[in-house]
């Protein structure tokens, strides 16, 4: 049996969530390794509805247990808030479901103002950020200076290590003159909301190591797409940590041997929340009309997503970058009813054709799609269970996605319904 890491491919927004409530199911341990609570995932289970940013998938599924690993930047108020939210919606959250990374970094009032005050800036480049601190927080973690869960252990050295601190953000606040943070304040926040957040602190390494060793599977939750990576997505428009299955292993606190199979979510055709180069955009009402169907929203913003043909350039791309295994191909269903199709197939950047997406940042603005046409379909793949129940420009149509893309498709959703899927390949038994 393989762990399994799964991680979009693309943008974000590809439905990672109904795939990770479907394989959590099998699964023993659900860890997310990277990101905060600007994820947005969209559980539908039994009717209701679940929205989840910062709590791993696995979390609505009784028995299983869910951790958040030291890759992971933590709000702990709105860890709180969450929980109490989902509570309302009959799922406790204990220190038996869910365990925190001890060495995981918070995510304080000061990174929020922040983020806000550079996204809201009237000059230099806007990123399209949550505003929710997550960049500062990650900041501050490089620079060896942030607060970690289990600080919140200590309350004697819990104001040094504030002070080291602000000692940073208060320099860039008068900087920007705005009013210094005080210490005091903040300290007390933090032992206020300590004994929310103690119960649940775990060394999630040692853990994850005891269920390895006991044969239970695992499954790893990214949050955002590749292409939002720091390092091999669209920077500077990108998120503040490592998006690639890679950092499963380093966020979580095991070895790479301990991920067996990579699956890459990947929706049928592309979006983009935030700023940032997108070369199959849309702003016509083609676009428009996927928007619709599609019900392209944020789950954590609220805002409209940006919507345009599949790309298989990027998509192969993140295949490369993040060594998926297979993909598990969404939102089928959204193409139905549209008389042709196109993929793009290559880029051209001043007359020259390329097959992979440039690093850099002028040349990103100047890609330009080359399509290739394929043929639509009318009938409806919406809740198709098997290949045998769509139509055949459809399988046609993922037949050749795989193709461009150098990967399988292991699973097909073609609905919100968790059991809406098409299994080909099971990537915990792979």
């Amino acid at each position: 049996m393989a762990n399994v890491a799964v991680v979009g491919s693309q943008w974000g927004d590809e439905g990672k969530g109904k795939i990770v409530d479907w394989l959590s199911e099998r699964a023993d341990v659900v860890v997310r390794f990277q990101g905060g609570h600007n994820a947005g995932h969209t559980l539908v289970i039994d009717g209701v509805t679940y929205k989840l940013s910062l709590l791993p998938s696995g979390i609505v599924r009784p028995g299983k247990r869910s951790m958040l690993g030291n890759g992971v930047v933590l709000d702990p108020w709105a860890f709180v808030k969450e929980v109490e939210a989902i509570a309302s919606k009959g799922v406790k959250v204990t220190p038996d479901n869910l365990c925190i990374a001890e060495n995981a970094a918070l995510i304080l009032p000061v990174h929020r103002e922040l983020d806000e005050m550079r996204e809201s800036a009237n000059s230099g480049i806007k990123i399209g950020t949550t505003k929710r601190g997550i960049g500062p927080a990650y900041e501050d973690k490089a620079g060896r200076r942030a607060i970690r869960v289990i600080d919140l252990a200590d309350p004697d050295t819990l104001t040094a290590k504030v002070e080291g601190l602000l000692a940073h953000h208060n320099a860039l606040r008068r900087g920007n003159r705005l009013e210094e943070f005080e210490v005091a304040p903040l300290v007390e926040m933090l032992k206020e909301i300590a004994p929310r957040i103690l119960p649940f602190a775990a060394p999630v390494w040692r853990l994850l190591d005891e269920a390895k060793r006991k044969g239970e599977r695992i499954l790893f939750e990214g949050a955002q797409g590749t292409m939002l990576d720091v390092d091999h997505g669209t920077y500077p428009f990108v998120t503040s940590s490592n998006t690639v299955a890679g950092q499963a292993a380093a966020g979580a606190g095991v070895g790479p041997a301990a991920i067996g199979y990579v699956l890459g979510i990947t929706k049928a055709y592309t979006t983009r929340v935030g700023e940032g180069p997108f070369p199959t955009e849309l702003t016509d009402d083609v676009g428009q009309r996927l928007g619709e169907r599609g019900h392209e929203f944020g789950t954590v913003t609220g805002r409209k997503r940006r919507c345009g043909w599949f790309d298989a350039v990027m998509v192969r791309q993140a295949i490369k970058t993040g060594g998926i295994t297979g993909i598990a191909l969404t939102k089928l269903d959204v193409l139905d009813g549209f008389d042709e199709l196109k993929v793009c197939v290559a880029y051209e950047v001043d007359g020259k054709r390329l097959d992979y997406f440039p690093a850099g940042m002028g040349a990103q603005a100047k890609v330009k799609p080359i399509y290739e046409t394929l043929e639509g379909w009318s009938d409806s793949t919406q809740g198709a269970r098997s290949w045998a129940q769509l139509p055949a420009a459809a399988v046609k149509y993922v037949r050749y996605l795989e193709e461009l893309i150098e990967a399988p498709v292991a699973l097909l959703s073609t609905s919100p319904d968790r059991e809406d899927t098409i299994l080909m390949t099971d990537p915990f038994e792979d």
